[in-house]
């Protein structure tokens, strides 16, 4: 288990940005059917309802690869995603623009990257070979969306435009 100090550690991050941070420890089913405990990075103000919502996500057992912070993967968005991990905070743009992520404010957070990839225009999948597939174990339903909307949580699986099946987000205006 890391500190908020190593989960942050290696990135220039602004500091108000990182007073806003909070390191949570979250309780969820592993593929192999073991009951583990990860850590996420999310804005204080959501990091109460983020346990509440895994813990939600147990009681269903729903199954996740992982949860690690992304310092464990050098800050590398694409490399966390091919690892299957599970995450939240990262400083960074969204894929394609100048604008800072959802994830830049720890209020973002992206499941099971493999069973729920990101369609970027044109059609290829990150990461690379992923398919979304309902009945494939830790794949998102409607049904695991709604407990993250019960918060009012955004689901990227609704989108329009492009599919961001692991993606869910609560912008500021939300909280």
């Amino acid at each position: 288990m890391m500190s908020l100090d190593e989960a942050l550690a290696g990135k220039e991050i602004p500091k108000e940005i990182k007073n806003i941070l909070a390191l949570v420890s979250v309780p969820y089913l592993s593929f192999d059917g073991k009951i583990c405990e990860g850590q996420l990075v999310v804005h204080a103000e959501v990091a109460q309802e983020v346990r509440e919502i895994f813990e939600k996500l147990l009681a269903a057992q729903f199954p996740i690869k992982q949860v690690v912070p992304v310092v464990a993967y050098g800050w590398d968005d694409d490399a966390s995603m091919a690892a299957n991990n599970t995450s939240a905070f990262n400083y960074r743009l969204i894929f394609g623009t100048d604008r800072l992520s959802n994830h830049s404010y720890g209020r973002a957070i992206d499941i099971n990257p493999v069973q729920n990839p990101y369609e970027q225009r044109g059609g290829a999948t990150v990461p690379p070979g992923a398919r979304y597939d309902i009945v494939q174990a830790g794949t998102i339903t409607p049904q695991i969306a709604a407990v993250f909307k019960s918060y009012g949580w955004q689901w990227g699986g609704e989108w329009n435009e492009r599919k961001d099946w692991q993606h869910f987000e609560k912008p500021a205006a939300k909280i």
